[in-house]
């Protein structure tokens, strides 16, 4: 568990569609991110919340990215990738560790809002090259156990309290 204190300033990344399938599989629900958000931060200076969304032709998200904007949360989107023979390619990666990266100099806590496995190398780096605090929240029954072992703090947004955290 991470030394967190009212003074500390924190920006929450979060991985939408990770979260939304773990919700949609586990649970048959939806995540409610502004009381995830509002938990993981615990008090402290939220500076910035983004979240990375993909898009569709038919734009069936736009309703949820305008919820997401009215609740403060920065958008971070791009088209969902269809490629010949109908493969589909949808995820935010490379853009997430990028601005984790450039985060990390100027506040004291990164907040992933993720249990994908991919981000391992991501905490490890921004553990061992900023100062910041590395935090994860996420489904802990979908999350790497990888993750979870790396990150300076865990919030299991499906255990005990998660209809606080879940929209049925």
């Amino acid at each position: 568990m991470s030394a967190k204190h009212p003074y500390q300033r924190v920006s929450v990344l979060i991985d939408v569609q990770n979260l939304y399938h773990s919700a949609k599989h586990l649970h048959k629900a939806k995540v409610d991110f502004k009381k995830v958000i509002d938990k993981a931060v615990g008090g402290r200076q939220l500076i910035r919340a983004i979240a990375y969304v993909v898009t569709t032709e038919g734009g069936e998200e736009e309703p949820f990215i305008k919820s997401l904007e009215k609740q403060g949360i920065e958008i971070r989107s791009k088209p969902l990738q269809i490629f010949a023979g109908g493969m589909k390619k949808a995820d935010w990666d490379v853009g997430l560790a990028i601005d984790a990266i450039k985060l990390s100099q100027s506040v004291d806590a990164i907040i992933l809002l993720t249990g994908d496995g991919d981000f391992v190398h991501l905490v490890r780096y921004l553990k061992n090259n900023s100062p910041a605090l590395v935090e994860v929240a996420a489904f802990r029954k979908s999350s790497s156990s990888a993750l979870v072992a790396e990150a300076d703090d865990f919030m299991d947004i499906g255990g005990d309290d998660k209809r606080w955290f879940l929209i049925k």
